[in-house]
């Protein structure tokens, strides 16, 4: 066996929270779990193991420190002999446990694993049972409800309805993962993925997290000023008009359009459209008996 500082990668004085950092690191790394068809992965994982069994000694890293023993903590030959311990259990090996797969796990590292892998040394590093296929879905919101966030509910292929909050900041293709409502299996149900669409509207338009809408006007209600019913996505609203609106102007209802990630919501932007009757005689002889002098398209250049 190597140098177990130079196979943890630190180095002869490092402290034993720097060892056992260096350790976990190596053993995630190399895990009979996550490796179990690289007998590379697995030799480190072994190796790491053995020398972490001997610097998380105090009594062996100091012995072997003063070079009384070896890296795999067998005393070192005092007499230039090859002298090693006989048959029978080492006396400077702590008890270790063997796990199905045939690594020793050392007695020192036995709460790191229960840490870092949920008890899987006991288990022999069996891997775990499959669990059931995700199930996919496509859930199309109305307009006015992703702009609210109101709950949606989805029917799954279990025949069970649940209700889903919509997350703030919602956008088309958004997915939402709902735990244990896809297939069953062994290991237990995989996810429900909701992949949620907003759904066009007739009126309503979406511009970032501002709504625009067109709004027709008479041409009485853009001379003279008037009092408009107007939709937005929460219901029907009064917009005053002033006098002498122009076709074209935009009015900011604030707080009116979606919300935000960070609870805020946007504007709903109203531009208003003059909408003439055709072959409107009144209208007609109206605007043949009255002239406007101003230049209304000099800023053109034309």
């Amino acid at each position: 066996m190597r140098d177990p500082y130079q196979v943890l990668g630190v180095a002869r004085g490092a402290s034993d929270a720097d060892i056992k950092k260096a350790y976990r690191r190596l053993a995630k790394d190399n895990h009979p779990d996550r490796n179990a068809d690289n007998p590379a992965k697995l030799e480190k994982f072994k190796e790491a193991n053995a020398a972490y069994e001997l610097l998380s000694d105090a009594e062996k890293k100091a012995r072997f420190d003063r070079g009384e023993i070896d890296a795999e903590g067998n005393p070192t030959a005092p007499f230039g002999g090859g002298f090693r311990a006989g048959p029978g259990p080492d006396p400077f090996r702590r008890s270790s446990t063997r796990g199905a797969t045939g690594f020793d796990f050392a007695g020192g590292a036995d709460d790191l694993f229960a840490e870092l892998f949920g008890g899987a040394r006991s288990s022999g590093f069996r891997t775990p049972p499959a669990k059931g296929a995700d199930v996919a879905y496509r859930l199309v919101v109305p307009f006015e409800e992703a702009a609210t966030l109101k709950p949606q509910r989805v029917g799954l292929r279990n025949g069970r309805t649940i209700e889903v909050k919509l997350p703030a900041g919602l956008e088309s293709g958004r997915q939402l993962r709902l735990a244990g409502q896809g297939e069953a299996g062994p290991g237990g149900a995989g996810d429900a993925l909701v992949t949620l669409e907003i759904a066009a509207h007739r009126h309503f338009s979406r511009d970032g997290d501002d709504i625009r809408l067109d709004l027709p006007l008479t041409l009485p209600e853009a001379v003279l000023g008037a009092k408009v019913r107007m939709p937005t996505v929460e219901g029907p609203v009064s917009l005053t008009i002033p006098a002498g609106t122009s076709s074209g102007r935009v009015f900011r209802l604030k707080g009116r359009g979606f919300s935000r990630a960070d609870g805020s919501r946007g504007d709903q932007l109203v531009t208003v459209r003059v909408d003439l009757p055709a072959d409107d005689a009144a209208l007609s002889s109206f605007a043949a008996g009255w002239s406007d002098p101003r230049d209304v398209r000099g800023e053109l250049g034309v």
